[in-house]
């Protein structure tokens, strides 16, 4: 059975990959630019409808106000991205906001970063793939009746494809994407030539109908606060912009150049793109709005129910190259595909963060360590998890996911731009050269205007968007917040209890033994003393600890500790270039076997034992593994090594309280006899 699994794993994700091949997977710009940017490159797809559909409620006179919010847009954009350029610069381990926010402001605001952008990623695929659906689904009619179970397929397969490896899904994601911002630019170059050149008076398929105001001439703070929720909406545009700086470790070097240069070029191609298609749209006379069905009319009636409204980039295209021509299809097809591939931002971000959370001690353990291909596997499988439930509990309806959008990121956005002018102000009370003072403040100075702008944004989007779905987002990053937290103490309150006194104590390890044993180590603490006092005790006539090497730094911290604290029973290393840690011991323990067919070896486990199902998540999942493959090894015994903590037992006192209490009733004088039933 394990190799049939074996062999479908491999046809799935492909071969297995060496740690030292790490280095072959790390990324050129021109792939990383599609792996790190599809999110707020595709965004052109939905932002800019959703700033028309908002201006839409004051009727069509309301239009005058998009190239405003346009520029406001843009400016916003742009200075995102230069205090990004500063991030990745200050901050090239990967860690992105999580990281700044903690160090400049302290490990709580780093756990509220660390929630806003993990809630954001999960939006991010969640949104995307939803955005694609919709938009397949006005061509394909299976796709627009099965939508949820096409997006669930759909998130399936860029889960496959981005456990493959972070190099492979990028050069498969590449070309579409490019694709993609091919089709924009031509679509907007040759508009601006028919406009400006042939004179050619372009008109939008929906350019002839009308739009019904829901509130009349608005004035004062009404129009304000639509001008607002316009703008908030089509900040959805800057959404994946962070996701670079949380990916520096996986450019090529010079890593933060390489970085900050596809930050640039991002920046560029989606400030063009989007102004873009703003533009073509105001001047085709696009109409679009939130309730097509009742505020769309065409020849005076509104539109019904069965109106489908396109979205802005397809009727702009159909308006440039005509409804129905072969560019019109060609962009319609790459703008459906690279809306699936945007998710991949997505898919790059939140797996990396979620292992940095993990070395933090803030998420399990099992998300920090690399699968088969060198990728966060287990991370990317539970932002797959994720989403598809959040998916699958919105109908994968776009429209009211959107709503979730775009709050997480500007919390990060704002605390991320706050950390850094705390960093530049450390950094220049320390430094006196007179040059690099001026570079530093002038870095300062960008990065104080981007938490000035993106808090100020912040408020207007918890402002406007509050009522219409963003309180969900804020619970989200509630509960991740509280995860984390006691995620955090139950490994701090675990490394304590299982810390070691800074003297040796001589009592955990006492007599020799005669029986050949082999003890498992992964650090030195107090069950594994334990572990090897019991395995003395047996009287073994061979006696070793044995560790898996999977990290070189730990290991060599772990013999250079055996070696201080002078236990007296040899430590052998297993070196495992896969980072397994089950089948190396497996094969080690059959050479030994080979060798000495007629000898026992046993095989001694230290475990600790927690007092609750979901603290035994977080531990001995390694030791569950190899015991379920050693228990079917010929000649081979294995002792689980137990070391209880307090949780555990206060779990027992519960238990015995339990069997001790008897319910009203439940007590009985002596045994029921026939003399003792009684008919009514």
């Amino acid at each position: 059975m394990s190799k049939l699994t074996d062999v479908s794993k491999r046809i799935l994700i492909g071969s297995a990959l060496r740690s030292d091949r790490l280095t072959e997977t790390l990324l050129p710009k021109r792939i990383a630019l599609p792996v790190f940017a599809s999110d707020p490159l595709s965004s052109v797809a939905y932002a800019p409808g959703e700033v028309l559909m908002v201006l839409s409620i004051a009727g069509l006179s309301a239009y005058h106000y998009g190239p405003w919010i346009t520029l406001a847009i843009v400016v916003l954009l742009f200075t995102v991205v230069a205090s990004y350029r500063q991030n990745v610069h200050a901050y090239p381990s990967g860690g992105g906001d999580y990281e700044v926010v903690t160090v400049n402001l302290g490990p709580r605001a780093g756990r509220a970063v660390a929630g806003a952008l993990l809630v954001d990623y999960v939006l991010t695929v969640a949104v995307s793939v939803a955005a694609g659906v919709d938009n397949l689904g006005s061509a394909v009619p299976f796709v627009a009746e099965n939508k949820v179970g096409v997006a669930l397929a759909i998130i399936a397969l860029l889960t496959v494809m981005n456990l493959r490896g972070v190099r492979e899904s990028g050069t498969i994601f590449a070309i579409p994407t490019y694709v993609f911002v091919a089709g924009v630019l031509i679509t907007i170059g040759w508009g601006a030539f028919r406009w400006f050149v042939l004179g050619d008076h372009m008109r939008a398929p929906s350019a002839d109908y009308e739009i019904l105001a829901e509130q009349g001439d608005l004035t004062g703070f009404a129009l304000l606060f639509l001008l607002l929720r316009a703008f908030s909406s089509g900040c959805a545009a800057l959404t994946g912009v962070e996701a670079i700086s949380n990916g520096v470790p996986a450019f090529r070097r010079p890593k933060s150049r390489n970085a900050a240069t596809t930050l640039a070029l991002m920046g560029g191609l989606a400030v063009t793109m989007f102004c873009g298609i703003i533009a073509l749209a105001l001047a085709t006379n696009v109409k679009m709005s939130e309730n097509p069905a009742k505020d769309i009319l065409i020849d005076g009636e509104p539109a019904g129910p069965g109106y489908h409204q396109d979205p802005v980039i397809a009727q702009v295209s159909a308006a440039v190259f005509g409804d129905g021509s072969v560019p019109f299809l060609l962009l319609a097809a790459a703008t459906a595909l690279v809306l699936f591939l945007a998710a991949n931002t997505a898919y790059n971000g939140f797996p990396v963060l979620g292992s940095i959370l993990a070395q933090d001690r803030l998420m399990p353990r099992q998300l920090h360590t690399r699968g088969d291909r060198l990728a966060f596997s287990n991370g990317i499988v539970l932002l797959a998890v994720a989403a598809g439930a959040l998916v699958h509990a919105y109908d994968a309806d776009p429209t009211r996911l959107i709503q979730l959008y775009i709050v997480g990121v500007f919390v990060s956005f704002t605390l991320s731009q706050i950390g850094m002018v705390r960093h530049w102000n450390r950094l220049l009370d320390e430094e006196t050269a007179l040059a690099a003072r001026r570079r530093m403040a002038r870095s300062r100075a960008i990065n104080a205007f981007g938490a000035f702008f993106t808090g100020l944004v912040l408020v207007v989007v918890l402002v406007t968007k509050f009522t219409h779905g963003a309180w969900v987002a804020l619970i989200g990053m509630v509960f991740f917040y509280a995860l984390m937290t006691g995620i955090r103490r139950h490994y701090d309150r675990v490394a304590e209890e299982l810390a070691l006194p800074v003297e040796e104590s001589r009592d955990e390890m006492t007599r020799p033994s005669r029986v050949h044993s082999i003890v498992l180590v992964s650090k030195i603490h107090k069950p594994t003393l334990r572990a090897i006092a019991y395995a003395k005790l047996v009287r073994s006539d061979v006696l070793e600890a044995l560790s898996v090497n999977v990290d070189p730094e730990e290991t060599r911290a772990l013999r250079e500790e055996w070696s201080r604290r002078g236990i007296d029973v040899p430590l052998k290393t297993l070196d495992s270039p896969y980072r397994e840690v089950t089948r190396p011991v497996v094969e080690y323990v059959k050479s030994l076997r080979r060798r000495s067919p007629r000898a026992v070896i046993s095989v001694y486990i230290p475990e600790y034992v927690v007092g609750h199902w979901y603290e035994q998540l977080l531990h001995n999942q390694s030791a569950l593994r190899l015991k379920g493959r050693l228990l079917f090894t010929p000649g081979v015994m294995v002792t689980s090594v137990p070391y209880q903590l307090e949780s555990s037992e206060r779990a027992r006192l519960r238990a015995r309280r339990r069997a001790e209490w008897s319910a009203p009733g439940a007590v009985r004088r002596g045994p029921v006899g026939p003399d003792d039933r009684h008919e009514p």
